[in-house]
């Protein structure tokens, strides 16, 4: 059987007030394409389908459509599971409807174990493969709050509850594939140590103090392929080629501008034998981060003015202009060009570690554990006292975030 993995589409996902619902359409075209022409048998998508747990109607369009297209592949059959984004109940709402197209949605935890074990077979059943279609493990489906936790007890909980997780989803798919040589995968939405995340990449913290990541030794098991999403980078785990992140299909961000972006495609040809290989997603946007002073950076963009091609620029300059003046400045040199700036950030007015409210600095830049962190140094809390409050914000935090605005 022939795999092909992706994952973290973020549908619906907006930068600096723009849509990307065009670049969505054309790579979600390109993929069914994709998939036709690489003569897929299975198509995995691992979390992150959606950007929010209350997606627009343009974004759930764009994902059935898609699933519709898909559907018309003679043999193709479809795994998706929710990630940290995604609306459990939004994806699960439709699962009996799906299946009868051959899609199976694994949006959260199942009441039976079983049921994120699932038996694949060929049109004529000469092929089999075993998926363990793991969603993305929220804090309550693998630990219990007990009253005096340390963030160290919590962290341990987290690792042991995913862990005895996969422990039993491999059970399981142990004993459906018996002495045969069936190969098992596994999927899996979450933040793996020894994967550093840039700087610049906005990847949600996914558990309370879970600074370091989980250890992959405790989730592996036998797996022969372990599908991961979460990361937007496409990344392998050191030491096992066969675990991997596939990353997001699109730049989600100027900080993502450089990265050349894959889906993973794995072949299992016969018994025993296995190979892998990346193909490399199309640009369907081009995203330009310019730094320097005010000089290169207005040679940079008449650079991309002259060459013709539509581009989405961020700068960082550094300037002794005023906020309003260099807005203009900048705006001007790419009227009636392709080139659009779609943010202009004065580094100049700008403290590295941002501790200070100052011209040319946004709410934007800030996520909501960094405002917290400065009403607690606007009001002196310091040591033992600021680790309490920041862990009991992120559990608040954390608890937001996993809401799920249709569950009933």
């Amino acid at each position: 059987m022939k795999i092909l993995h992706t994952s973290d589409w973020h549908l619906g996902t907006v930068l600096h007030g723009r849509r990307r619902y065009d670049e969505y359409e054309q790579f979600l075209d390109w993929l069914a394409g994709c998939i036709r022409d690489t003569q897929i048998d299975v198509l995995l998508i691992s979390g992150d389908i959606f950007d929010n747990t209350a997606p627009s109607n343009r974004a759930q369009e764009l994902y059935y459509h898609f699933l519709n297209q898909v559907a018309e592949i003679q043999g193709l059959q479809v795994i998706i599971t929710g990630g940290n984004h995604d609306s459990p109940s939004l994806l699960d709402a439709p699962k009996p409807l799906l299946r009868q197209l051959r899609i199976h949605v694994i949006g959260a935890v199942t009441p039976e174990i079983s049921e994120e074990v699932i038996l694949l077979r060929s049109a004529n059943e000469s092929e089999c493969l075993i998926v363990c279609a793991v969603p993305y493990l929220r804090d309550r489906d693998i630990r219990t709050v007990e009253p005096g936790e340390s963030i160290e007890d919590k962290m341990v909980k987290i690792q042991e509850g995913i862990s005895e997780h996969y422990r039993q989803v491999w059970a399981v798919a142990q004993s459906l594939r018996g002495d045969s040589a069936i190969p098992i995968i596994a999927m899996g939405h979450l933040f793996l140590s020894g994967c550093p995340v840039h700087g610049d990449e906005r990847v949600r913290e996914l558990y309370i103090g879970n600074l370091r990541g989980i250890d992959p030794g405790g989730i592996l098991c036998g797996f022969d392929y372990l599908a991961l999403g979460h990361l937007h980078e496409h990344r392998k785990i050191e030491g096992n080629p066969w675990c991997r992140y596939s990353g997001a299909p699109i730049p989600l961000g100027f900080g993502e501008a450089g990265q050349e972006k894959k889906v993973i495609v794995i072949d299992f040809p016969k018994k025993g034998e296995r190979s892998i290989r990346e193909i490399p997603v199309p640009c369907f946007r081009k995203l330009q981060k310019i730094q320097g002073d005010i000089s290169s950076t207005e040679q940079t963009l008449r650079e991309l003015c002259e060459g013709g091609e539509r581009v989405w620029v961020e700068v960082v300059v550094e300037s002794e202009f005023t906020a309003a003046s260099l807005q203009a400045r900048l705006h001007d040199l790419v009227r009636n060009s392709p080139v659009e700036i779609l943010k202009i950030e004065n580094a100049a007015l700008t403290n590295a570690v941002l501790r200070a409210m100052v011209e040319g600095e946004h709410l934007a830049d800030l996520d909501e554990t960094d405002v917290f962190s400065r009403c607690l140094d606007e009001h002196r809390i310091t040591g033992e006292d600021r680790d309490h409050l920041l862990t009991l914000f992120q559990e608040i935090l954390v608890a937001v975030r996993e809401e799920d605005r249709y569950d009933e």
